[in-house]
């Protein structure tokens, strides 16, 4: 992506008069650093929509009237910068309804920021449990809508777009509602595109506690069944209205799965569902949901759908979602582990935030290590592995 942040090295880029078009038709800009300053009120407090381990996002509004929302990143070190560049990289080559597009940037000479669509409606999680839980505009049709829409939008990553992009940190807060709760897939700063016939690759974990892929964080392999097993997990959430892992009394966690598992194997599934929706669901849906999340988070990453046969199967159009599962795999975290987990009741709400846990450069402490799952093999060990730079 060389080319992109080369030509915008400084704040001096004059207004309005750098558009870029990529092949895919989508076009952004270079921003100003003091046309963003003035159009969210100097980076005002009371502009900001969200926080994260990334920096901050801000809602803006530019002289030409456009609402925006400012991803403004914290530190400018090498880890910061390579983010920066991965998402602006990403979002210039991406175009679909369901993915957050880039509006622009600005590189100044200590300033990395991304500029976006504002959303409205904020993401998932702050209707799921933030700050609009208690309004209950998440009825069943706009859940199977939001379940559906994020999964095309994986869908175009995994398949359509060349080369191929594997996200790393599919969650409730990175999935944002347009006005009419539309969903749009964001944050793009973990995502990884794999060079064609590369079937994964091995890095560092990078991601949040909860929704990563058993093979991921214990060996770093990454692939695009990797966001099946997250898309799994999202889906269980949409359907439920649990969060990935909670909070018990006395201090003990569990994960959704571990939650799900016994009332799936007692055929239960209705405990299953949100109570806030009160019993109005779509019982067939449910089963079908359930099935294709029960599919997702299978253990052994070469047995999950792709993303092609989760929408196919969300929608009706395969057998194979309706062919209900009798059990659900789920994973136990070990304590160790769960102690590392930053993911709080009060977690911020963002627009195209990160935030997500980078298990391999700040803990110091391996998820292998930490991690109590079934013994299960590499499922990646008759190939040789691709590494990329981290």
């Amino acid at each position: 992506m060389g080319s992109h942040l080369s030509c915008c090295g400084s704040e001096k880029v004059e207004e309005g008069l750098t558009t870029i078009a990529t092949p895919n038709n989508a076009t952004w800009r270079i921003f100003t650093y003091k046309e963003l300053h003035t159009a969210t009120n100097g980076f005002s407090d009371d502009n900001k929509l969200g926080e994260g381990g990334f920096g901050s996002v801000y809602w803006g509004k530019t002289s030409d009237g456009l609402q925006i929302a400012v991803k403004k990143l914290k530190a400018m070190n090498s880890k910061a910068e390579m983010e920066f560049a991965v998402e602006v990289e990403v979002l210039g080559r991406v175009r679909h309804k369901n993915l957050l597009g880039l509006r622009g940037y600005c590189a100044g000479t200590d300033q990395r920021l991304i500029v976006y669509d504002y959303m409205p409606n904020l993401s998932l999680l702050s209707h799921l449990y933030g700050q609009f839980a208690g309004e209950f505009q998440l009825d069943w049709k706009t859940r199977m809508k939001i379940a559906i829409g994020s999964a095309e939008g994986l869908l175009y990553l995994h398949h359509e777009v060349t080369p191929h992009i594997i996200h790393r940190d599919i969650k409730a807060s990175n999935v944002l509602l347009d006005s009419d709760f539309e969903p749009l897939v964001a944050d793009f700063g973990f995502a990884k595109l794999i060079p064609e016939g590369v079937s994964h690759m091995t890095t560092r974990v990078k991601g949040t506690l909860g929704y990563l892929a058993p093979e991921y964080a214990m060996w770093g392999k990454v692939s695009e069944s990797c966001d099946v097993y997250s898309f799994g997990i999202l889906l269980l959430e949409i359907l439920t209205g649990r969060k990935p892992i909670e909070k018990l009394p006395g201090g003990l966690k569990r994960t959704i799965t571990e939650w799900a598992e016994p009332l799936i194997m007692k055929g239960k599934l209705k405990e299953l569902v949100d109570p806030k929706l009160r019993g109005n669901f779509d019982e067939n849906q449910l089963k079908q949901s359930l099935n294709v999340a029960a599919l997702c988070v299978q253990s052994d990453p070469e047995k999950r759908p792709n993303m092609k046969e989760v929408v196919n199967m969300l929608k009706g159009y395969d057998p194979r979602g309706k062919m209900m599962q009798t059990r659900i795999e789920s994973v136990k975290y070990k304590e160790e582990l769960l102690a590392l987990d930053q993911i709080s009741d009060d977690e911020h709400d963002s627009c195209g935030g990160g935030g997500g846990r980078d298990g391999g450069e700040e803990s110091g402490l391996g998820v292998f290590d930490v991690m109590e799952v079934q013994p299960m093999r590499d499922p990646y060990n008759r190939f040789r592995d691709q590494k990329m730079p981290n």
